[in-house]
């Protein structure tokens, strides 16, 4: 069992959900180089000038979709939710991981929430900043992020008999919650900069997977020695 996840039986995946309307390439043109802009130089220095320009579209094409530069982030943020929703019915799918043990579920999971937000750095990093400043977008961010938690917590309330956490119901999603913290603090933010505590993703990965299961109070598999 321990091998399966070494032979890509739990790699996850990002989903984007297919665009049927022809009517929507323009609003993706959009959507496409204004991402690649806020990756590059952050969203307050992206302006709707670059923005059009490298989606080869027009201001005027623009502000009839948008009312203003906060409506992009808007619909940069929902089609993110479209794809994150998605992306999560996927890889926390119980079928997917019938027969694993919390262990193989968190390593797999933690790594990938790592590499999401390598990935989208500049984009997330958007939305965390306006999350501060805006209470109707931090609404729509605690939407998604109690989904992945319920999601995530059902897979390993269905093994409570591996957790020795007092509160199983509650050690689920606030492990969680600190792991997507420190993820957040350290990939968005760059936190622990020092040399001493200078981490790779997977070493990050890692001991976030360690730090989850050691509050969840679950044994950590180690492989047999030869």
């Amino acid at each position: 069992m321990a091998d399966r996840a070494s032979r890509g039986h739990y790699d996850l995946q990002w989903v984007r959900p297919p665009r049927q309307a022809r009517s929507q390439d323009t609003l993706e043109r959009i959507l496409d180089a204004a991402e690649a802009l806020v990756a590059e130089k952050g969203f307050e220095d992206s302006t709707v000038a670059e923005v059009v320009r490298r989606a080869d579209s027009s201001v005027g094409s623009f502000y009839t979709r948008f009312h203003d530069k906060d409506g992009l982030l808007y619909a940069l943020y929902e089609r993110y939710l479209e794809q994150a929703t998605a992306t999560a019915d996927q890889a926390l799918d119980p079928a997917r991981w019938d027969g694993a043990t919390i262990p193989e579920i968190l390593g797999a999971v933690t790594r990938f929430l790592v590499s999401v937000y390598r990935d989208r750095e500049g984009l997330i990093r958007a939305f965390v900043l306006r999350n501060h400043s805006d209470a109707e977008f931090r609404t729509r961010q605690e939407r998604l992020s109690h989904y992945v938690s319920e999601k995530l917590s059902r897979l390993l309330l269905a093994r409570a008999a591996e957790i020795s956490h007092p509160s199983p119901p509650l050690a689920a999603p606030f492990g969680l919650a600190m792991v997507a913290s420190a993820i957040e603090s350290v990939v968005l933010f760059g936190e622990l900069r020092s040399s001493d505590l200078a981490l790779s993703d997977d070493e990050l990965a890692a001991e976030l997977t360690r730090a989850f299961l050691a509050y969840l109070g679950v044994a950590e598999r180690r492989p047999a020695s030869r």
